[in-house]
């Protein structure tokens, strides 16, 4: 049983919801090699942070963590326990210990390099 299934399974037993957590399933029309869970599975358990960006936007591990922990405060408001699910180890690390402080992207600077 894959890590969906399970997610599936113990969101539907506890009557909560599930964050995903894969860097690939956060953008919407990437379907074919995301292993996104099924419609009928997102039908019956509430998933966050799935088909949330376009493909040409720019999301990153911080974004990530700041709509995660949103997700989470509001699961928990609603007394349920919020289950993290994906593939993505970066996002999880993220949501879990945080990312070091540093500065953003330098647009600027990638514009020269291109």
């Amino acid at each position: 049983m894959g890590k969906t299934k399970v997610a599936q399974a113990l969101a539907q037993r506890l009557g909560t919801e599930i964050i995903q957590a894969d860097s690939r399933q956060i953008y919407r029309h990437m379907d074919i090699a995301t292993a996104k869970p099924e419609v009928f599975l997102r039908n019956q358990v509430k998933r966050h942070l799935l088909d949330v960006a376009e493909p040409d936007q720019r999301f990153s591990a911080g974004r990530y963590r700041e709509l995660a922990i949103e997700a989470i405060e509001g699961i928990i408001a609603q007394g349920k326990i919020p289950i993290v699910e994906g593939g993505s180890g970066l996002y999880v690390r993220a949501l879990v210990d945080g990312l070091f402080s540093g500065p953003g992207a330098d647009i600027t600077y990638r514009q020269q390099l291109k």
